[in-house]
């Protein structure tokens, strides 16, 4: 078989048994501004300064003018250049000048020669242009990887960004790296790792190259690499296999800073299963069948409902990750032990779309679940954006001050209200309409009624009829106390 039919194989391979390819992103290259202290390539004329007791290899691709090269720790005065036109890979004193353990990987046209720093304004300063720590550069960061079919719309749960099991790996092909393996509590599986212009699926090519002085300058740390050339043949999908190193995972990804996970912009923030720190959205899990497809279901929810506009701006990533704890049905059986997890983020300040989306795709599994091959859906949504409401868009301190300003001068009006009210109902306050007439002033009680009497006076008088006014007392009298006396009251009516 000639070598175009092994990479027809290959790739036909790849596809049957749904490989997923994860890329190295940093490198050690010396045209790469990142590698710099001040994010920036050397300007003609810098001095440049590598650390001392790092191992690392540095590809150079372009031709670079610098004033000097030294090494910290090294005198001031021992420069590289035996005259300002020797070039940097024709000088016998360049390993007085490097790291310790390293090398200069020069491309075809790259090179050094000496300038003047009067070349370059920028650099008059006179501070050099430090090559920053290699070893920075970790395996279980997930900013470090870039997953091969990255598509707008998808995303990857933290753990899930980091090489998974049946993940292929590749390094730069074409440029130098370095990477930490990190704790040696669990190794790292892989696949198949791609470096150094070879492809690994085997222990002992592995373990070769690792032990090469090529492979200790690129790979260091307590940590040990192995490949497990087992493809993922399940169409549903299968478990990444990151659980157990994930706090390792975290760790990395926060450590910028200082381990906290950011505030969430909602209330209730869900946490998926991979995910490092809670977001605002919703997830949907789904237990599926032997018919379930994990490829055909993504491209059907990027198809069918994240391309339409009321969804755009979300982003869902869908994995299959282990059911925690195993659930039982009714009847005593146990479910799967896996399940398919699809997380709807919110990636935008609009709230409420990714509930829409998650309502929506249960009601897809119950109206298309058996073609689909999913046997039901639960939905998870995390609760309304911090502020709420109208204040949802509002953002930053002056805001918050601002509501908390109104909310204090409202305190005075409320209390005054509330005191009026209780006035009112203990009677003690009345207020009226305009235009009403003011009520007639009560007079006060001059007399008793005597109880011998109260059930004629009753027989007399309806009770509707509002009681007579009191008969007004003599000028001359010092005294408003009087009684009426029943046995004269007849008389009196009759007269």
């Amino acid at each position: 078989m000639g070598a175009l039919g092994r990479v027809v194989l290959w790739l036909w391979l790849c596809a049957l048994t749904r490989a997923a390819y994860k890329f190295w992103v940093p490198s050690t290259d010396f045209d790469a501004a990142a590698n710099w202290s001040q994010n920036r390539t050397p300007c003609a004329g810098a001095a440049v300064e590598f650390p001392a007791h790092k191992v690392v290899s540095v590809l150079v691709r372009e031709g670079h003018r610098v004033s000097d090269l030294v090494r910290p720790g090294s005198p001031r005065g021992e420069s590289l250049w035996g005259s300002p036109a020797t070039a940097w890979r024709l000088n016998p004193r360049l390993p007085q000048l490097l790291p310790l353990d390293g090398e200069l990987v020069l491309a075809s046209g790259a090179g050094f020669s000496a300038a003047d720093t009067s070349l370059d304004a920028g650099c008059s300063s006179g501070a050099p242009a430090r090559f920053r720590d290699p070893d920075r550069f970790w395996w279980y960061d997930p900013l470090l990887w870039r997953p091969a079919d990255a598509t707008h719309g998808l995303f990857l749960v933290d753990a899930e960004r980091v090489p998974c099991r049946h993940d292929d790996v590749v390094f730069p092909p074409d440029g130098s790296f370095r990477v930490g393996l990190g704790p040696a509590a669990r190794p790292v599986r892989v696949r198949s790792v791609s470096a150094l212009g070879r492809t690994l699926t085997r222990d002992e090519d592995l373990a070769a190259l690792l032990a090469s002085r090529a492979g200790r300058l690129r790979f260091h740390g307590p940590g040990a690499l192995s490949v497990v050339p087992e493809a993922c043949a399940d169409p549903s999908g299968c478990v990444c296999g990151n659980a157990e190193v994930q706090p390792w995972i975290c760790a990395a990804l926060l450590q910028p800073r200082g381990g906290r996970c950011p505030p969430a912009a909602c209330r209730d923030a869900l946490r998926p299963e991979g995910q490092c720190c809670g977001l605002c959205g919703a997830i949907v899990s789904l237990t599926h069948g032997a018919g379930f497809d994990l490829e055909q279901y993504r491209a059907r929810l990027l198809r069918a409902f994240l391309a339409l506009p009321e969804y755009q701006g979300l982003q869902v990533a869908v994995s299959k990750v282990t059911r925690s704890p195993p659930l039982r049905e009714a009847a005593g059986r146990e479910e799967a032990a896996t399940e398919i997890q699809v997380v709807v983020a919110e990636a935008g300040p609009a709230a409420g779309s990714s509930g829409r989306l998650a309502r929506a795709l249960a009601a897809d599994v119950a109206e298309h679940g058996e073609a689909l091959g999913i046997l039901a859906a639960t939905v998870r949504a995390s609760g309304a954006p911090v502020g709420g409401g109208s204040a949802a868009g509002l953002a930053g301190p002056g805001a918050a001050a601002l509501l908390a300003l109104l909310a204090l001068l409202a305190l005075p009006g409320a209390a005054l209200l509330l005191v009026l009210v209780l006035l009112r109902r203990a009677g003690r306050l009345r207020w009226r309409r305009r235009g009403e007439a003011a009520p007639a002033p009560a007079a006060a009680p001059l007399g008793f009624h005597n109880p011998v009497f109260e059930v004629a006076g009753s027989e007399e008088q309806p009770p509707a009829r509002p009681p007579s006014p009191a008969p007004l007392a003599e000028a001359g009298s010092s005294s408003h106390s009087y009684f009426l006396n029943p046995v004269f009251a007849g008389a009196e009516a009759e007269a």
